[in-house]
């Protein structure tokens, strides 16, 4: 008997031993996607992917799709699935076409024994293996065999389809050029994200991209400027048509087919940009015909403003030339859209040209402007005879619209609820939300950038339609898209930086549910994602960590309070003072830091130890002014106030991004400002901080002077100083010293600081100001 219930304990454990083994399960919170799906239901449990894996697809034209997830299994697991066509029901991914699904809509359901994704379409099968990807662990972007890891999906049920049909991202690749291999390995980010369009802005006035066999000059001239990349984008010199040009590169036609087959089984249309009539420089430096003027030019290698050299609108030639040109692009692009620019065309010229005066008196036209519309209406013309929709700025509007044209709406939403009231169809990519060669983070510690901001916040708070438009026009808006202009953007690196995170935010909101969006939430699972991103070998901005400072005066007390804060709410902010080390050990930033002597803020957000982010290192510099009274002779103006009376006595300085809240500015008029001491102080110098951003009309001043009192009535000078005009091409902040001959005991510090009288254009300057320090 004993024998027996031992044998039996000995078949039980044996049982227990060979049972099959729990996968493990899953939360929300384990998991991030980009876009969030429509709906989403997790389950117990997960389903493991093993090399006898299997992914079953329902026919041969689908067996390209699965490198999606075999190209990620072949570098990270060191094993590749099988594909067949031959169905299984356990340890496969199986992919079954489901005619009564949308075309870009997908269906998942995971269990432990197997996956299956139904779609209507190839894009609805990409779009679900990507989330698929993004469901396995991070570890799967690793470009080398990693071990002791389960490849575990977990058991989910998803229910998934895109809120606009149009999800875009432009890549200029004329100012700077790209390679293929990083067009390809930008298309398959965009697939990651679920976007569906590639712009590929070929042309512009300082290179053009791709090779026209008709017009071999383009490329040859076209491609290719002097190299003057180690002077800012504005500071370059005009170019001589005879000077070795070097600096460039273009895409052969056989490379142009590679990108677009790629990007296809990606499920990505390319939308090409050939621009017409102006930013065509390089065009007219390959063929000089092609202008008003016909003298010979060259391949700018930076910036130009205004675009007078322009295609000639009055000429034959010119139209025979671009229908040729298209006529070998459309061949290469398959795809329905044809962009076409049209934007920023100074039409000088024009004005003055006999072949263009003479078109706008034969065909009846008004002015210049129409002259444009002509233009673009016979170029919509021969693309609606080749079965292609035009695309162009919203600058194509003036004059007068082609009639089935597609707006691109990028000077803010107005030019697209314009053409949509007009019957056209929009894409918004407004300069407000969606320029991303714009700062994402203070310019203290970003790298150069076009001086405006666009943050991450700012991106997902991205909507395509507006509340002012009609169901009608609503219709009409087919999604949105990201344009990273690249004057500023010269390397791979750089372009990555500029796009990640952003290009998620766009991603999100012109995929998934607009009552499902929340900047809290997604602020949670995009700083999960970028692990992946760090996996994914992407060089992406950690800018929304970047530490915000903000100050505000007791005036009573004199005393500053300092708030810190980042762009991602809910972050662990540790600081250190003065000479302390900013280390994992330091304070826990819970309140506002109080100060009221110089004092040295070092702060940056921390996760599990670790720096996340960009390192806050700010100096507050006190000094006999802090918190006094100011009175200003002429007021401030009201578009850039900053905090008001205080502005220039608060301790908190500006950055080179003008609009960051911290600066005063005046126009037409001086900053005379009067600070009370409230007592008699010594003072033997003034300290002016001001800024200058000569492209927005920010001028250093020409003339200071400092007057003291102690009674408020009677000053005297005791310092000037005077500067003369300098070309500046970037941003710059600069403290004018005005050191007194003596010490003076006074109550009262009159300070007078006079703008730059004209600026080289003509016009006023602006005068911006953030402290005036009282030493």
């Amino acid at each position: 008997m004993k024998l027996v219930k031992i044998l039996l304990l000995f078949i039980a454990l044996a049982a227990i031993g060979c049972a099959k083994k729990e996968n493990p399960s899953f939360t929300k919170d384990d998991l991030v996607l980009i876009p969030q799906p429509k709906s989403l239901k997790f389950n117990n449990g997960s389903f493991e992917v093993t090399k006898s894996t299997k992914i079953i697809i329902p026919q041969d034209s689908l067996a390209s799709v699965s490198s999606i997830l075999n190209d990620l299994f072949k570098k990270a697991a060191g094993f590749e699935l099988e594909t067949s066509t031959e169905v299984t029901s356990e340890n496969s991914i199986q992919l079954k076409i489901n005619s009564e699904i949308a075309k870009e809509a997908y269906e998942l359901k995971v269990t432990s024994e197997n996956v299956i994704l139904e779609a209507n379409s190839k894009l609805g099968f990409v779009y679900g293996l990507e989330t698929i990807r993004q469901l396995l662990p991070k570890e799967i972007e690793s470009a080398s065999k990693i071990s002791n890891i389960g490849w575990y999906i977990p058991n989910v049920e998803i229910s998934d389809a895109p809120q606009y049909s149009y999800r875009g991202n432009m890549l200029d690749v004329s100012r700077h050029f790209f390679g293929k291999d990083y067009i390809k390995k930008h298309i398959d980010r965009l697939a990651f994200l679920k976007l569906n369009t590639f712009h590929f802005h070929l042309v512009d006035d300082q290179g053009w991209r791709i090779e026209i066999k008709k017009y071999p000059k383009l490329t040859e001239v076209g491609g290719f400027r002097v190299d003057q990349e180690d002077s800012h984008w504005n500071a370059r010199t005009k170019n001589d048509p005879d000077a070795e040009a070097t600096f460039g590169g273009f895409y052969t036609q056989e490379d142009i087919k590679e990108i677009v087959a790629y990007a296809q089984e990606k499920g990505i249309r390319v939308i090409p940009e050939i621009e017409m009539p102006a930013h065509v420089m390089s065009a007219i430096a390959a063929y000089p015909w092609l202008s008003c003027t016909g003298e010979p030019i060259a391949v700018p290698s930076g910036g130009v403003w205004p675009i007078t050299d322009i295609y000639c609108a009055g000429k034959e030639s010119t139209f025979e030339f671009l229908e040729e040109v298209l006529t070998e692009v459309m061949e290469l692009f398959p795809g329905e859209y044809m962009h076409v620019g049209g934007d920023e065309a100074t039409k000088t010229n024009w004005k003055t040209c006999p072949d263009c005066q003479r078109r706008i008196k034969e065909e009846g036209l008004a002015d210049a402007d129409e002259l444009q519309s002509y233009f673009m209406k016979r170029i919509e013309k021969f693309l609606n005879e080749n079965n292609r929709t035009l695309i162009g700025w919203d600058e194509i509007l003036e004059g007068g619209l082609p009639e089935e044209a597609t707006v691109m709406s990028w000077r803010g939403f107005e030019g697209g609820w314009e053409a949509s009231k007009e019957g056209h169809d929009v894409i918004m990519t407004p300069t407000s939300h969606l320029y991303f060669d714009y700062y994402q983070g203070s310019p203290d510690h970003e790298p150069v950038a076009f001086n405006a901001f666009t943050p991450l916040e700012r991106v997902y708070e991205f909507r395509p339609v507006l509340d002012s438009m009609s169901a009608e026009q609503k219709k009409h808006v087919l999604g949105g898209q990201a344009n990273l202009w690249a004057e500023y953007v010269p390397t791979e690196e750089h372009s990555e930086y500029m796009l990640f995170p952003r290009l998620a935010a766009l991603a999100e909101v012109v995929w998934s549910p607009e009552e499902q969006l929340g900047w809290e939430d997604f602020s949670v699972r995009i700083r999960k994602m970028m692990d992946r991103f760090e996996m994914m070998g992407i060089n992406y901005a950690k800018s929304a960590y970047a530490i915000q400072p903000e100050s505000d005066i007791d005036l009573e007390t004199g005393e500053i309070t300092i708030k810190l804060k980042s762009e991602f709410p809910n972050t662990e902010i540790r600081y250190a003072l003065n000479e302390e080390e900013l280390t994992a050990e330091s304070s826990v930033y819970e309140s506002e830091i109080k100060v009221d002597t110089d004092t040295k803020i070092k702060a940056a957000v921390f996760s599990n130890a670790k720096v996340m982010g960009p390192v806050m290192d700010k100096t507050f510099q006190f000094h006999k002014a802090v918190a006094k009274p100011v009175t200003y002779k002429y007021p401030y103006n009201q578009s850039y106030a900053s905090t008001g009376e205080t502005a220039l006595v608060n301790v908190l300085k500006g950055s080179k991004y003008f609009k960051d809240g911290r600066w005063q500015g005046w126009i037409g008029n001086p900053a005379i400002v009067t600070i009370d001491l409230e007592e008699t102080t010594t003072v033997s110098e003034v300290v002016v901080g001001s800024l200058e951003e000569q492209g927005t009309g920010i001028y250093f001043p020409q003339h200071l002077k400092v007057e003291v009192s102690k009674d408020g009535k009677s000053f005297k000078e005791v310092a000037s100083l005077k500067r003369e005009y300098q070309t500046n091409p970037g941003a710059k902040i600069e403290n004018f010293e005005l050191k007194f001959e003596t010490q003076e005991n006074i109550q009262f510090v009159r300070v007078s600081i006079e703008p730059l009288a004209k600026t080289p254009n003509g016009g006023g300057a602006w005068l911006f100001l953030d402290e005036i320090q009282v030493k």
